[in-house]
């Protein structure tokens, strides 16, 4: 891999058992902090799901740390440049899940997942009679960017999915089902559960999103807008032939791929909008958040609660004219 940046972020997971998931990341944080790395980590007794991010020597030291482990030696880091660390700090923590679905009777993805898909399959595919693309992301990520036809199931968590299916499911009886996520940790448990509620025909995108924006055959196609990442980053490039930007401000419309969250510290949605309108609503969702006593855009501009109040009044002025 040519490189020419000095940091990188890796991104992985690997369906494997481990003992004691508490004394694992224990371990794993010393090692990580000694190392200089900085990310988010998840270790449960089914396996490990991280991103972490460092200089190539530090991530190349971890790589290899891991793949000496024979529980991890299979394991595939999805790698990207980076200026700099995406992440302000280093976590480890045990879960019960490495993502949360909450299932009554759990998923093991190593007895039973949907048919992998390369890029190149997953491309053909998507393009075949009688194929429905089901996004397994929450709906802030689809909205930034999205397979071309893909299906926006209406959650904001990943454990509403299931139900979201038994909901809907005149839209996926007799299809063959295509499902993708951000690196595929998701797709390895939803589409075995797809399987298990009797879909038979159920296939996901091997590697996920990321691996299918960088394999040199697809380069991306079919996808518009960006990738959401759950980093500083907050998103990445996926298409390398086109641009389409699919995102539109929360507060006009407009296209838009610039996330930022609520001001009020008690809300902290993330919404879509441009600088200018983060600006021209306080950074705030709602009146409500605007007015809110803890707004944390009103602290960092230091306006007075005159200035406030006047920015207010013109916003509510505007929307009756409006």
């Amino acid at each position: 891999m040519t490189t020419t940046k000095e940091y990188r972020v890796l991104l992985y997971y690997h369906y494997v058992p481990i003992e004691d998931p508490e004394e694992f990341a224990k371990q794993h944080l010393k090692f990580c902090k000694e190392t200089g790395l900085k990310g988010r980590i998840l270790v449960a007794h089914e396996g490990i799901n991280g991103t972490v991010s460092g200089t190539i020597e530090q991530t190349d030291r971890y790589m290899n740390m891991m793949k000496a482990d024979p529980r991890f030696a299979e394991m595939v880091f999805k790698i990207d440049e980076a200026d700099g660390h995406a992440f302000k700090k280093m976590y480890v923590r045990p879960r019960k899940e490495l993502v949360t679905l909450r299932l009554e009777d759990d998923i093991d993805p190593n007895e039973l997942t949907g048919e992998y898909l390369s890029p190149k399959e997953f491309y053909e595919a998507m393009q075949e009679e009688d194929t429905v693309i089901l996004d397994a992301r929450n709906d802030y990520e689809y909205d930034l960017g999205h397979f071309r036809g893909a299906i926006r199931p209406d959650i904001k968590t990943f454990r509403e999915l299931p139900d979201w299916v038994r909901s809907n499911k005149e839209l996926l009886e007799g299809k063959k089902i295509l499902t993708y996520c951000t690196g595929g940790i998701r797709c390895e448990k939803f589409s075995g559960w797809l399987k298990k509620e009797g879909f038979e025909d159920v296939g996901q995108l091997h590697g996920g999103i990321v691996t299918y924006g960088k394999d040199p055959e697809v380069q991306g196609e079919l996808w518009d807008g960006k990738c959401y990442v759950f980093d500083e980053r907050i998103s990445v490039p996926i298409n390398q032939k086109e641009h389409v930007i699919v995102g539109r401000d929360y507060f006009d419309g407009e296209p838009c791929e610039r996330y930022v969250n609520c001001a009020n510290p008690e809300c902290n949605r993330q919404f879509l909008c441009s600088e200018e309108n983060e600006h021209k609503y306080l950074r705030s969702c709602s009146d409500d958040c605007r007015e809110h006593p803890r707004n944390l855009y009103i602290k960092e501009h230091n306006l007075t609660e005159e200035e406030v109040q006047e920015r207010i009044q013109q916003l509510k002025v505007e929307k009756v004219l409006n």
